[in-house]
């Protein structure tokens, strides 16, 4: 998943989006190449739109339409989403977007065209995507880009940022010596940037094929090859296929939902179900592994990084640290009043329970998304939930292993019936 994004406009984000589109599919034909955008100005699909508009749109994202219904097939052989001209933001946390993109059967490459301000879906592209293409045209472009950054330092994931100096006109110079796109690439490696050593060029031919009497935009590498775009642009596909290659194993397995070949005697359905990052900070997590938590209702199941995990279980204040099973139940708004409501119950190793307390969620916005990425939906749309967390770390291969997998699942069935013969659940 790419994403390109600028909190200013007007830095050619939506040109190099659709035409890095095309020039995806030019160099690999074989390889499927979805485009997105959550702007409002329809260019995605004046370039890639065929026949009527789509029964859906880029809104279904947000629903519960899969992805790759969304996706249909385009112009040069791009399938693209239609855009919306209203799309509200869900009450999910903006990380919620990247499971649901990873989690879908839609192959190949996405990009995700993102909005001129930094709201939920900029913020929700950037934590979804595997690249972050930035363009820069000028010292203001070059600012806005920190706050792009402090996005992705808040899940580690800056390596994936990348400047790409753009629109610049490259005879322009700032004295004698020194050109703009020069000086922009020198000041951003001086902030500790990694920048592209592509500059999209400014050029009125290409600016002119967004304009006109038709309603058609029309790509750089059928209307103007014989500019620098051109090439620059080619370059920037190669760029992004070379970061595709080096990821595509990992990729593969997100895709498809497959998890890695040291479990191969794993059930398919329970691969199906497996989220492999951390609900908490969205980092990967299986390889690393962590308290394994399984949701009774969606039977989605994953790692929480151990550091995560001790800053929410540290949160509600719970004055126990024996190693056992942690049981969350959430009664949502409708059966309890206008608030769910959240209980924490805590048993020792042979399942046996030792406490419960009703835990406020008022305020507590850390723990709310926490819940809403365990169990893929938001806790005001929640009617009944149960939650189990392993209170002992352990490292993928140890928790998915036949045998252990088989007590967490016995450990399971056994919590759920000493809470409901409680009348706790």
């Amino acid at each position: 998943m790419i994403a390109v994004a600028s909190e200013k406009g007007g830095v050619g984000k939506t040109t190099i989006a659709t035409n890095l589109a095309v020039y995806l599919k030019a160099l690999c034909e074989d390889l499927p190449v979805t485009i997105a955008s959550f702007d409002n100005h329809f260019s995605v699909d004046q370039m890639f739109a065929l026949g009527p508009r789509p029964e859906h749109s880029i809104a279904g994202l947000l629903e519960d339409v899969p992805p790759a219904e969304l996706a249909v097939l385009g112009q040069y052989g791009v399938q693209y989403m239609a855009s919306s001209r209203r799309l509200q933001p869900p009450s999910h946390a903006p990380g919620w977007m990247r499971q649901r993109l990873h989690s879908t059967e839609l192959p190949g490459i996405l990009i995700l065209d993102t909005r001129p301000i930094l709201d939920w879906f900029t913020e929700a592209a950037l934590l979804a995507a595997d690249l972050v293409l930035v363009p820069v045209k000028d010292r203001a472009a070059l600012v806005n880009a920190g706050a792009l950054r402090q996005i992705l330092a808040s899940v580690d994931r800056t390596t994936r940022l990348w400047l790409l100096p753009s629109l610049v006109d490259t005879r322009a110079k700032l004295n004698a010596e020194v050109r703009v796109h020069e000086f922009l690439t020198y000041a951003a490696r001086e902030r500790d940037y990694q920048v592209l050593d592509i500059c999209i060029s400014k050029s009125p031919k290409v600016e002119s094929l967004a304009s006109g009497f038709s309603s058609r935009i029309r790509p750089v590498l059928t209307h103007a090859r014989n500019t620098a775009v051109h090439s620059q642009l080619k370059q920037l596909a190669e760029f992004v296929l070379s970061r595709f290659d080096a990821e595509s194993k990992l990729l593969n397995c997100r895709h498809t939902g497959l998890i890695p070949d040291v479990f191969p005697g794993m059930p398919v359905g329970h691969r199906h179900r497996l989220i492999l990052e951390c609900p908490f900070c969205c980092r990967q997590s299986l390889s690393e592994g962590g308290h394994f938590y399984f949701d009774l209702r969606s039977r989605r199941r994953g790692f929480i990084h151990a550091a995560c995990f001790e800053k929410v279980y540290g949160d509600l204040g719970l004055d126990d640290d024996s190693h056992g099973l942690v049981a969350l139940t959430i009664d949502g708004p409708g059966l309890v009043g206008p608030e769910c409501r959240l209980a924490v119950h805590l048993f020792d190793t042979d399942g046996g329970l030792l406490n419960s307390e009703e835990i406020e969620l008022k305020g507590r916005k850390p723990l709310v998304d926490l819940l809403s990425m365990m169990t893929g939906q938001s806790l005001d749309e929640s009617y009944r939930e149960f939650i189990l967390v392993n209170r002992v770390a352990q490292s993928a291969d140890d928790q998915l292993a036949e045998g252990a997998y088989r007590r967490f699942s016995s450990h399971r069935r056994q919590v759920a019936r000493e809470l409901r013969q409680a009348g706790l659940f």
